[in-house]
Order: C-alpha cells, then structure tokens, then sequence
C-alpha cells in the first residue's frame, strides 16, 4: 500500500509538472497584446432668454487609438495609429474645425540582458491632418492641407523603462525631420519653414516653392502615465527637437498633458492641454483691414480641451 501511495504521489507530481510546462509555453506564445479604444466627446450650450446673453452652440470630437505591442524576452515592438477630428457649431457661423490629427508611432528596442532597463531603439513617427485648416472668419485662403504640413521623424538612440508601457525616456542623437508641404500654394508661400518660390522683378515664378524640407538633429522624448487620485488618471508627452544645422539650440517643443476623469467604464471626462513651440511655423495676424493678414513670426500655440464623453475600449 505504501509503495503504491508513493507511486501516485511521483505520477501526481510529474503531471502537474508537465501541465504547468504546457501552460508556460502557452503564454510564451502571446506575443502581441492589442488595444482600441473609440472616444466621443460632446458639449451643448442652450439660451433662452438668457439676460446676459450668447451664443447656443454644440461641438463634437471623436477620437481613435489603436495599438500593437510585441514583447519576446528582451525584444520590445510598440505600434500606434491615432487620430482625432472635432468640430463646433454655433448659431450664427458655420460649422468650424476644432480639432484635425493623424499620427502613426512604431518603436522597436533591444536591452542586452533582463536586468537593465535601458533599451537600444528605434523610431518612427509621422503627423499630419485630414481636411484645410483657415484663419476665421476667412474660408477663402486655407493655411493648411493634408500633407501640408506632414512631419516624419525617423531615428535611434537609446530607451528608459523600467516600466515601459507607462514610463518612458527616449534620447536621440541622430534623427531625421522631414517637413513635407505637397500643395503648391502654401509651398511657393514658404510655408511650415520650406524655401518659397523664387519671382522675378515682374512677378513671374522662376522656381517653384520647396516642397519637402529635411533636417538632421537631436530628438528627446518623454511620456508618464499613472493614477494620480481614485478614477483621475494623467497622461504626458513631451517631445523635444532641435537641428544640427539649421539654428542649433533653437528646440521645437510639443508638450500634451491629458486628464482623465473616470465616472465609469464607459463615461469620462477630460481635460487637456497642449503646447507647442516651432521656430519654422510663422503666426499671422488679421491687420486693421478686414481680411489682410500679416506675418508676424513664430510664436507660442496653446490649445486647451474640456470635454465629457464616451469611451470603449475593446
């Protein structure tokens, strides 16, 4: 009875064995970890014989992300694809443009063993817009276009995460920036920072704008994501560049910081703010005639969001 017991114990024993290999491998196998999340946001303002007056009025914005993460032992591959697209309405204007972006991310990193956390990288990035982009009330002259600008950066470096997904620092000493203005108009304008087109003294085009503008510099990167109270979450991103040829020291900034304010798993609200600083994008302001602009340079450009709305996340 004894030796049968002992017999059991060790098939007992070797069974579970295999069965917890199995299950390991089986994890090993899931390589790719996906995530979608669709977003829309809402905000109404009613009057009715409201004394202090305004305006009704009701905007939209819709956002998408959708990611891919591979993660194999010491290889690391991070895909993103984003876009968000608003619009306001109000009474007495037409529908205007609040929000308009298209990006796509994939990082690829190496770390030598599993100790360390730092990772040698690579990168890709690409923005650009969907639909014209005007300074209103004038619909007339677009200041923007698809691909007007579009911004490509492509390079590597070196990588920090000790917990990647949600904290990351990325220095470049080596990244290419490709500024791509592909509408003539805005080209032969010089706008985005390209070479304008050339005229002679009776205003006739010897040589077209520049269409494509190309760079070669430092790019540093910076992203945080954590809980910062019960349900109120903060994401920033932060992207530092600046050219080794072209005005070295002068730094492009693009700064966003996004508060999200869980009510449930479905209802949110958000508050963000984005930052941008670039010595190549010129400001035009509306002179004292209705109508003519003037250029006054580059400038800083801040945008704030607040919205409640409705994720899902898949």
């Amino acid at each position: 009875m004894k030796y049968i017991l002992i017999m059991c114990f060790m098939y007992c024993g070797q069974s579970l064995v295999a069965q917890s290999d199995a299950a390991v491998k089986v994890v090993d196998t899931i390589k790719w970890t996906q995530k979608n999340k669709i977003g829309v946001d809402l905000n109404e303002v009613t009057f009715v014989n409201w004394n202090a007056g305004g305006a009704n009025s009701i905007s939209a914005l819709l956002a998408i992300k959708s990611s891919w993460r591979y993660k194999k032992n010491n290889l690391i591959w991070f895909n993103e694809i984003g876009t968000r697209y608003g619009v306001n309405k109000q009474e007495s204007q037409r529908l205007r443009k609040t929000e308009d972006e298209l990006e796509l991310i994939s990082t690829i990193g190496f770390r030598k063993d599993t100790v360390t956390n730092w990772y040698y990288s690579g990168r890709f990035n690409f923005k650009t817009q969907y639909s014209n982009g005007y300074n209103y009330p004038d619909r007339d002259n677009s200041i923007s276009r698809f691909m007007a600008p579009g911004y490509l950066f492509v390079g590597g470096g070196v990588e920090y995460g000790k917990n990647i997904e949600k904290l990351s620092f990325y220095m470049s000493p080596l990244t290419f920036k490709a500024t791509f203005v592909l509408d003539d108009e805005l080209a032969d304008k010089g706008s985005f920072g390209v070479d304008p087109a050339i005229y002679d003294a009776l205003g006739n085009k010897m040589k077209d704008g520049q269409a494509i503008r190309t760079e070669m510099g430092i790019l540093v990167t910076n992203s945080y994501e954590t809980e910062v109270l019960e349900n109120i979450y903060i994401k920033s991103k932060i992207s530092l560049y600046t050219d080794y040829l072209n005005s070295f020291g002068n730094i492009d900034l693009d700064w966003e910081v996004i508060f999200d304010f869980k009510v449930n798993d479905f209802v949110k609200a958000t508050l963000g703010s984005h930052l941008r600083y670039d010595n190549d994008i010129k400001i035009s302001e509306e002179t004292d005639i209705e109508g003519e602009y003037v250029e006054r340079g580059a400038a800083i450009q801040w945008k704030q969001l607040l919205g409640i709305g409705v994720v899902v996340d898949f």
